[in-house]
């Protein structure tokens, strides 16, 4: 059977991951978001306001051959993290998937799988202290208001009596390749190291009390996501999904330095969210004379200096409990990749560097 992947939310870091991933395995790949990702690897961009129930019911009755959904789309507020507990995040999440998959699933008749995205919210990391490890169908904070419930609500609804079946996926951190995005470090991280490194001072350290914390490469993510939809295994469940290790940050800021050419520096704790957007002129003059083709700093970085704060835990006074989740559930499924979180840091600030959206090494 010939598949045709829709990727929605391609723009930002898992749909970016998974929208490389199927097509450079020669994948028909039709790839949504409202801005043009920065390489689209022979997939078809469409662009595309998922608020915009009329743009989404036009666009669905023209994919009528999809066999496949990754849904990593997501709406994120201004500031990011209050966002997080507020009722019009939530609806405005909820609506997009429902303006997004009733036309599709009138239209798409050999739909046959759905891969939708969650996180560690799901068992309440942003509001409390988290079992250890923590569980799918276990250790959820089903009482805690989150588009997550609403989502995956409406996707097991829909599903009842059908041919396709989903897959639920709930990454730790995750890291990767987008420009814009609201939670992606690997930006954030790379433009305060540059205008540190060009005021001739080592990369210090900006949050909080060290914390043990997981991270996952967005494009293992993918590759959990196009294992989902090829195995039986993955049908109707729910994934925790990390790189397989642990790490804290000041432990890794050797190696993060390392990447950006720099040393690491002391402990400096700093508001990235409040203090890094007063410097949009010191990036835009960095940008000129490295000749970066990355954009200006909202553009390039988004909501990510906010995110920074808070898994860094700025203004901590003491350790952050540990947010770790067990993924034995997807290893006994089948899905075995990892990768050593260090060496992802590295990979992605060569990436960047070498796409001219950071100063070279």
């Amino acid at each position: 059977m010939s598949e045709h992947i829709l990727v929605a939310g391609a723009s930002g870091l898992v749909g970016f991951a998974a929208m490389k991933h199927f097509a450079e395995r020669g994948f028909k790949v039709t790839a949504l978001s409202r801005r043009k990702p920065f390489e689209t690897f022979g997939a078809q961009h469409i662009s595309l306001d998922l608020t915009d129930r009329a743009a989404c019911a036009e666009v669905m009755g023209g994919v009528k051959d999809v066999t496949r959904l990754v849904y990593a789309a997501l709406y994120e507020k201004p500031g990011l993290m209050p966002g997080w507990l507020e009722a019009d995040q939530i609806e405005t999440n909820q609506r997009m998937l429902e303006n997004l998959f009733d036309p599709l699933e009138e239209a798409a008749k050999g739909l046959r799988h759905v891969s939708v995205l969650q996180g560690t919210k799901a068992y309440g990391a942003h509001v409390r202290r988290i079992s250890t490890p923590a569980r799918e169908n276990r250790d959820e904070l089903k009482s805690q208001a989150n588009f997550y419930w609403e989502q995956e609500d409406y996707i097991r609804a829909k599903q009842e009596g059908q041919a396709w079946n989903w897959a639920i996926f709930r990454p730790q951190i995750i890291f990767g390749f987008s420009l814009g995005a609201a939670m992606n470090l690997i930006p954030a991280i790379g433009v305060y190291g540059a205008l540190l490194k060009e005021e001739g001072q080592p990369l210090h350290y900006p949050g909080g009390p060290a914390s043990v914390l997981e991270a996952v490469d967005a494009d293992l993510l993918a590759g959990a996501i196009a294992w989902a939809g090829e195995s039986g295994a993955g049908a109707g469940e729910i994934f925790n999904v990390t790189n397989g290790d642990v790490f804290n940050w000041q432990n890794l800021w050797p190696a993060i330095a390392d990447a950006l050419g720099m040393e690491a520096g002391k402990d400096v704790p700093m508001a990235l969210g409040q203090t890094m957007p007063e410097r949009e002129a010191d990036w835009d003059r960095l940008r000129k004379m490295h000749n970066l083709v990355s954009p200006d700093l909202q553009a390039f970085v988004g909501e990510s200096f906010h995110y920074a704060d808070f898994t860094m835990a700025y203004g901590a006074d003491r350790e952050t409990p540990a947010a770790l989740v067990s993924t034995i559930k997807l290893r006994q499924a089948g899905f075995h990749e990892v990768i050593d979180t260090e060496d992802m840091f590295c990979k992605y600030f060569r990436l960047f560097q070498e796409k001219k959206l950071l100063p070279p090494r």
